[in-house]
């Protein structure tokens, strides 16, 4: 093994949930084209992830009813939102202090039966929503919306967050992205989640880790830079001179390349199409316009593919939602797939504890402090 490698193409896990194969992704058995092509719903997606099969028409109103009952966080929880987003807090330490106090205040945190897991999986899947919702319009000087139990997850996220009922393409195009985002087999912030609830730790500290790892730039995050890229390549108004000065400069262009995917990420074509479908016809056209440029430029220039950052940065965008906050829609899908990890480890457990290669000097010998010189 190299030193520089990052684990590339290393087993670490066997794992019923999810598969990257031959550029296709696929939840437990369902390639994401059959979730999205035959518009099942976010929730039906996370009880896939979580159970490894699709709910009966029964399980599935059980479900979210469960799901909308505990859309709501106490005042205790929301004025903790308030005291941070009065502090210029990053938004992901904002969402990763608030689930910590989620499992402050729940009085099951630390029981692991499946009856508690199965709770604590429910209240975290159903509050995360409102916490952002609740902290973007905070720090925006807003009243916070209280959650409404007859509106299903997307619409419920974009009501509370705009005060404003989504129209039915906007909340298709928020449930789609949701489905493409919610698992991705063993990537970086899903890989310390298993690690973490490998040693028999709470959910909570299992969720945090995975926040904590995916708030670093090089795994979360890259949407948000692809629209700060949208903006300026806008505002000068060359397409190709500003990716070419890039490129001269080796700086990395957001939302191209990927580890896994070598010819297509699947998740792309439907972010793409989401996002001509969400401007045509508008002022908001010209991201997508943009977006096409950089597109075609990266492959006739770099052979690159567009990763599912790249159109999620205008889909974001379009709904009303601002970019400082587009890692926090990531985390929220994502956690569907990180609780069904954490449960997977629970049922499955050994811990994780790789080694590793050392690569500095051997049997040195011990000088007395008094003798030692000074190092330059």
């Amino acid at each position: 093994m190299t030193q520089d490698n990052g684990l590339k193409d290393l087993i670490a896990c066997h794992t019923r949930i999810s598969s990257i194969q031959n550029d296709h992704l696929s939840y437990a058995g369902y390639d994401i084209s059959e979730l999205i092509d035959n518009q099942a719903s976010f929730e039906e997606t996370i009880y896939l992830l979580w159970n490894l099969r699709l709910p009966t028409a029964h399980e599935y109103q059980r479900f979210t009813d469960e799901l909308r009952t505990n859309y709501a966080i106490s005042d205790a929880v929301e004025q903790c939102i308030l005291i941070q987003s009065r502090k210029h807090l990053h938004p992901m330490s904002v969402l990763r202090s608030t689930v910590s106090l989620l499992g402050v205040y729940n009085v099951n945190a630390e029981q692991q039966s499946l009856e508690a897991t199965y709770e604590q999986s429910i209240q975290l899947m159903a509050k995360i929503p409102t916490i952002i919702a609740t902290f973007a319009r905070l720090r925006n000087g807003q009243t916070p919306i209280a959650p409404r139990k007859d509106l299903d997850f997307a619409e419920n996220f974009l009501y509370m967050l705009t005060g404003q009922e989504p129209l039915p393409l906007e909340s298709q195009a928020l449930n789609k992205s949701f489905i493409l985002h919610a698992d991705h087999e063993l990537n970086a912030s899903t890989f310390a989640a298993r690690v973490c609830a490998s040693t028999l730790s709470d959910i909570y500290s299992c969720v945090t880790t995975a926040i904590g790892t995916l708030k670093g730039p090089l795994h979360g995050g890259a949407n948000e830079r692809v629209f700060d890229m949208l903006q300026e390549i806008r505002a000068c108004g060359d397409t190709k001179a500003y990716l070419q000065e890039k490129l001269d400069s080796q700086e990395k262009i957001m939302g191209f390349g990927h580890r896994v995917y070598k010819q297509q990420d699947p998740r792309e074509s439907y972010l793409r199409q989401m996002a001509k479908e969400l401007t045509q016809g508008t002022e908001q056209e010209v991201w997508y316009q943009l977006s096409r440029e950089i597109e075609d430029y990266m492959k006739h220039t770099k052979g690159l593919i567009p990763n599912v950052d790249f159109y999620s940065a205008t889909v974001y965008h379009v709904l009303g939602i601002d970019s400082s906050i587009f890692t926090l829609i990531f985390a929220m899908s994502r956690v569907a797939g990180w609780i069904a990890h954490i449960q997977e480890q629970q049922r499955f457990n050994k811990l994780i504890r790789p080694r590793s290669h050392y690569l500095g000097p051997e049997n040195l010998s011990y000088i007395p402090l008094e003798r030692r010189g000074y190092v330059s």
